[in-house]
């Protein structure tokens, strides 16, 4: 089996959402269910014991401190009985949002100006199983409960668990490249009025003009130069809806310096004249 680590890509909002949760005990030769085409993903966590357990072509024997997520589109069986008695928590959730599996980082979701990709191991071994067991242990009281918040606090638990699991598996150097680029993205939001050169971005870092813009291709997908360019199309977007400022105005509130030049590239991006989209959002 690969040693590029098997990646499952959401792209938020909307943010995956729990379903329900339970824990589960298996005695010596009993196995885990034959399923297909579950039509939730189904997250699996391993107290104590050994879980065989199978994907279409891939295979696993989960140990205790181990997670491994199955989705919602595959036959899912067992390999061969338990030898022993296996504790094990099982959590199905779902997103309505895109969301694709991928070795490595490689896939075509990315994150941009507005959205997140949350990024999770399909199987790994966890520095932090204790961490774990107190969620789900919190998520198993919660759903014995039915009143109003004992619904938020479900969600809470299973999205604090969602973001363990996505900055858990990350080399030091993925974790660099995350933090470089969110802080790229936070200076260019903050002045995105004003001109921002890539050696402006440089020297606000502290770090080099090359490094960043790598960064930010792999969180973003896109140039420093290019993030710039659709937070400043949004931000002309929601003034075009919100005010009836003159198109100059906007452009210049945006931080393209000549209307024209402003009224071009908004037509590029969004197949409309900047008059033509407020007339068409706006009546």
């Amino acid at each position: 089996m690969s040693d590029i680590p098997l990646l499952l890509t959401f792209r938020s909002p909307p943010l995956p959402f729990f379903i329900e949760s339970n824990r589960v005990t298996y005695q010596p030769g009993e196995a885990h269910p034959n399923r297909t085409n579950l039509g939730v993903f189904d997250l699996l966590f391993i107290h104590r014991g050994t879980l065989h357990i199978g994907e279409e072509d891939r295979q696993w024997s989960l140990g205790p401190g181990e997670v491994l997520i199955l989705r919602p589109d595959r036959w899912h069986y067992a390999v061969r009985p338990c030898e022993e008695e296996m504790v094990m928590d099982w959590l199905h959730f779902q997103t309505t949002a895109p969301w694709e599996e991928t070795e490595g980082g490689s896939g075509s979701l990315r994150g941009d100006h507005y959205t997140h990709v949350i990024r999770v191991p399909k199987h790994a071994k966890l520095s932090y199983p204790e961490q774990v067991q107190d969620i789900f242990t919190s998520l198993h009281e919660a759903a014995r409960n039915s009143t109003h918040a004992s619904f938020w606090e479900r969600q809470h638990r299973f999205l604090h668990l969602l973001q363990m699991l996505d900055e858990g598996w990350r080399s030091d150097e993925a974790k660099a490249a995350v933090a470089v680029a969110e802080r790229a993205a936070a200076y260019l939001k903050l002045n995105f009025k004003q001109p921002v050169s890539n050696r402006m971005l440089s020297e606000a870092l502290n770090l080099h003009a090359n490094y960043i813009a790598r960064c930010m291709n792999e969180v973003f997908g896109c140039t420093p130069q290019q993030f710039l360019l659709y937070y400043r199309l949004d931000q002309a977007k929601l003034l075009l809806l919100k005010t009836d400022w003159p198109i100059a105005r906007i452009a210049e509130e945006t931080g393209f310096r000549q209307t024209p030049h402003f009224s071009r590239l908004f037509a590029e991006h969004t197949g409309l004249s900047p008059l033509r989209f407020r007339k068409r959002f706006t009546g």
